[in-house]
């Protein structure tokens, strides 16, 4: 009985209230799905950086005739300077450190950079003396490049040994400073949204001040008055967190998995259990900020 009495008072205020309760679930659902969205986006950096860490290669490029390099005073790297870098990448001191490598020559470099930049009007000014020779060397681990810029950085015909993973940090940076705006506008949200509550259940306890003032009357508890008013807070958050957990499944599903899967096809990319994994984070961030809120708002009213 004390239940039905409780769930009463909480259907009458949602009636009584419903412009206010559609505006809280609205708030709560735009800001808990940037809150999905961020943490989705921090998933997918931290697949891609396990992906494409792994896959990094270290370039050493030979010198071309233009090449401005210290080590490459006489020119283009000759036969037995490209031999003896070759010998290096197979002797007793780096060997242990390499998984796999290959070479790749002039003709193959403007093969690959004619794929490249299919279509673009920049491909058509580039020959292949342009481009270096260089070898490409898979590392058992990848963040052991140094010794191989230690050991051939200076080698004669070396142009220089560039490390890959320089340029995945450069859009991984990028990506955090997204992830890291996504979660401050989340955040402005979010305290949007907590604000609306306590403005709501305020108002609720304002436009039912005379039965509050019998209920207190007649005895009744301020944990008892307080409940329905935080039940009404929590309703509407959780529907504002349903329907976000349901836009960032979908933003997975249509998105993610719908486009950038064709557009980035062998990339490693968020799924569907990852964005089920978000969800119930969503559903107890909306339950807990809300309760929060009402709890805070309605007692404070009731102290005045």
């Amino acid at each position: 009985m004390r239940f039905a009495l409780v769930w009463s008072e909480v259907t009458h205020g949602l009636r009584r209230n419903v412009s206010m309760v559609v505006s809280v679930v609205l708030v709560t659902f735009i800001s808990l799905t940037f809150v999905g969205a961020a943490v989705l986006l921090q998933m997918q950096i931290g697949q891609m950086k396990n992906f494409w860490y792994d896959r990094a290669q270290v370039a050493i490029d030979m010198c071309t005739d233009t090449s401005a390099s210290d080590n490459c005073a006489n020119g283009a790297a000759t036969e037995e300077q490209v031999a003896a870098v070759r010998a290096e990448l197979e002797g007793e001191t780096l060997a242990p450190f390499i998984q796999d490598y290959y070479f790749e020559d002039r003709e193959q470099a403007y093969e690959n950079f004619q794929q490249q930049f299919e279509g673009d009007p920049v491909a058509s000014f580039v020959e292949p003396e342009f481009l270096n020779e260089a070898f490409w060397v898979n590392l058992k681990d990848p963040s052991q490049s140094d010794i191989l810029t230690e050991s051939l950085g200076t080698v004669a015909g070396v142009e220089g040994v560039t490390d890959q993973r320089q340029y995945l940090d450069r859009i991984f940076s990028v990506l955090n400073i997204a992830s890291l705006a996504a979660v401050g506008i989340a955040s402005l949200m979010l305290v949007a949204a907590a604000l609306l509550i306590a403005t709501t259940i305020r108002l609720s306890a304002f436009s039912r001040r005379r039965e509050l003032g019998i209920m207190r009357l007649v005895g009744a508890s301020n944990r008892f008055i307080q409940t329905p008013f935080v039940l009404e807070g929590v309703f509407a958050a959780l529907i504002g967190s349903l329907l976000a957990g349901g836009a960032t499944v979908a933003i997975v599903h249509f998105f993610v998995q719908g486009v950038l899967r064709v557009e980035f096809a062998g990339t490693s990319l968020v799924d569907l259990s990852d964005a089920l994994l978000v969800v119930p984070i969503l559903l107890g961030l909306g339950i807990v900020l809300a309760a929060i809120a009402a709890n805070f708002a309605i007692s404070r009213y009731l102290k005045i």
